[in-house]
């Protein structure tokens, strides 16, 4: 058996983020950012950063990052880790490129990345593998010996994933009324995404209608569901849903959106609706907005009850997932055989990103996979 407090070749983990303003001047500066190359004027991000100034410019995704730091750190020293964790953003301070400046500044040689999104997309995974090479080129630009970086691999269905998101929805089951509560719908929610990129989602043999993207969400929610069946003798009806539209009104993306979902189900008698946003890792602003607003106003228009249940966040079970998946990719990297821990039809996620994954918009070059700029 591998030794589970062996995290050789590595030497550091990052937490790889999206960003986000931490107060009302940075959120115009934070969405140019974002929108970058794409020639979108500032009045316009104005009038998109009204979500951001709902709730005072500030974005809770750098909270909850610095929340899911301290438990790694505590859950790795718990557990006789000794591996530094540093955070970097996409789109806001701390940078990636600063973060992995201070990384190469501090010694180290060997990096395993864990990105904030679990799935397989464009979005989710190959642009930050994107990031990753841009702030590498940026390091050797500096004349900094280059680090190895790899990245974990997917982890929708680790079960350190999935229980804390099955328990929410169990909890917001129980916050119903009890004469709705049995009769209730579930609601999995997801960012969409174009159509044309979830189809191209995932390794070359997954492409197709939906790609690995929808075909790993739908996964999910049904491992979900059957556990909800199981614990308590109820069969909700379910469906996968979408939120969080952007981009040209002439570009199809994945329906249908919770709003409209929620009309539906209404008009066809649903008594009342659980949204559980399994897409995405932590309560973020399309969580507080598209679904805690929104989503909440619709409900209360329509005299639907409805519930939101809890994202994964900091809980100390997907800091102890998180943990098994370095100590599991350092001792395949070792050589060493290893179980793969996997709730579910579809089995462990690849860790080297094959060629053909998630394509980019536009051939760029990507770290961290088979078709990695940099060793």
């Amino acid at each position: 058996m591998p030794d589970a407090r062996d995290v050789s070749p590595y030497d550091a983990l990052l937490l790889l983020s999206f960003g986000g303003p931490e107060g009302p001047d940075d959120v115009v500066p934070f969405l140019e950012n974002v929108t970058r190359g794409r020639g979108i004027p500032k009045e316009r991000l104005k009038e998109v950063g009204q979500h951001y100034f709902l709730f005072g410019g500030v974005s809770p995704i750098n909270d909850q990052n610095r929340a899911l730091l301290d438990a790694l750190r505590k859950d790795f020293a718990d557990h006789g880790l000794d591996l530094p964790v540093y955070w970097g953003n996409r789109n806001w301070a701390p940078y990636l490129t600063d973060t992995l400046r201070e990384i190469v500044r501090d010694g180290r040689r060997r990096i395993l990345v864990l990105a904030t999104s679990a799935y397989a997309s464009y979005s989710g995974c190959r642009q930050y593998r994107e990031n990753l090479a841009d702030a590498l080129a940026a390091l050797e630009a500096e004349g900094l010996e280059l680090p190895k970086v790899d990245k974990l691999r997917h982890y929708f269905n680790h079960p350190g994933f999935l229980e804390p998101m099955i328990d929410g929805v169990l909890r917001s089951l129980a916050e119903l009324p009890e004469d709705v509560r049995d009769g209730a719908h579930l609601a999995f929610s997801t960012h969409s995404i174009p159509t044309a990129a979830a189809d191209t989602s995932g390794p070359v043999e997954e492409h197709g209608d939906g790609g690995a993207y929808v075909k790993q969400h739908l996964d999910v929610a049904q491992q979900i569901a059957d556990a909800v069946r199981e614990r308590t003798g109820v069969d909700h009806p379910w469906q996968l849903v979408y939120q969080s539209r952007s981009g040209a009104p002439h570009i199809p993306w994945l329906e249908p959106d919770i709003c409209d979902h929620l009309d539906e189900r209404h008009a066809a008698g649903v008594p009342a609706v659980v949204i559980a946003p399994i897409g995405f890792v932590s309560d973020h602003m399309e969580v507080l907005y598209d679904l805690d607003t929104e989503a909440r106003a619709r409900s209360e228009e329509l005299g639907l009850p409805m519930r939101r249940s809890a994202t994964v966040g900091a809980d100390p079970r997907f800091a102890a997932a998180i943990r098994e998946l370095v100590t599991e990719r350092a001792a395949a990297e070792r050589g060493q055989d290893v179980t793969r821990c996997a709730l579910g039809a579809l089995g462990a996620s690849h860790d080297l990103c094959p060629v053909g994954c998630c394509p980019a918009r536009a051939p760029r070059p990507a770290a961290a996979g088979a078709d990695s700029t940099y060793a």
